[in-house]
């Protein structure tokens, strides 16, 4: 039983990463919603905010890919071991089911 261990804890490590990748990505639509309206206004033009927020999702796509590469290969990584953890699973179990057990 000490193998749930681990994939409880990649489990947990890429909710936590895939969380704080969407929070900074949320964060920085927000941040680009206020430069966006807040030049505007500058220049004395109004933005309306559901153009302004669009305008940030798309600056922000790429952006964010720059910005957050770390978060994002961290997500990765912790996708890839809960993956290979639910493989060597089922690879377990399939072999205990054919009666094949060691």
């Amino acid at each position: 039983m000490s193998e749930a261990t681990p994939s409880e804890g990649a489990g947990r490590k890429l909710a936590r990463d895939l969380a704080l990748y969407t929070v900074a990505r949320l964060g920085l639509v927000v941040v680009l919603v206020a430069v966006i309206i807040g030049t505007a206004k500058l220049v004395s033009v109004e933005v309306p905010l559901i153009v302004a927020a669009l305008f940030a999702v798309l600056i922000a796509l790429p952006l964010s890919m720059v910005l957050f590469k770390t978060l994002r290969t961290r997500v990765n990584q912790d996708i890839a071991a809960v993956d290979a953890k639910r493989r060597s699973d089922r690879d377990q179990l399939m072999t205990r089911l054919r009666g094949d057990e060691k």
